[in-house]
């Protein structure tokens, strides 16, 4: 019973920060990127439409993967499914 209660605590953990991590990239990937075009200066030089469509939201894409693989690490060390130093 509790191993159960274990396995369904990793799973909403692991849900609940998807969902958020999903979210937002929505967030980034629509919302921003059509608001974008009506926002008329320059960042960096160019367009803030362009930069937020070039190089913004790719940023943000790779900061989602990085910290969803650290957070998965963590979470895997703490329930104890974690694969160690296998070498």
């Amino acid at each position: 019973m509790q191993a159960d209660s274990r396995r369904q605590e990793y799973w909403s953990k692991n849900l609940r920060i998807t969902a958020i991590l999903m979210a937002l990239w929505f967030i980034v990937t629509f919302v921003i990127g059509f608001f974008a075009r009506d926002l008329n200066f320059n960042f960096f030089g160019w367009p803030f439409s362009f930069w937020v469509g070039a190089q913004g939201a790719l940023v943000v894409y790779v900061w989602i993967i990085w910290f969803y693989a650290r957070y998965m690490n963590q979470l895997d060390k703490e329930f104890g499914v974690d694969e160690g130093d296998e070498e």
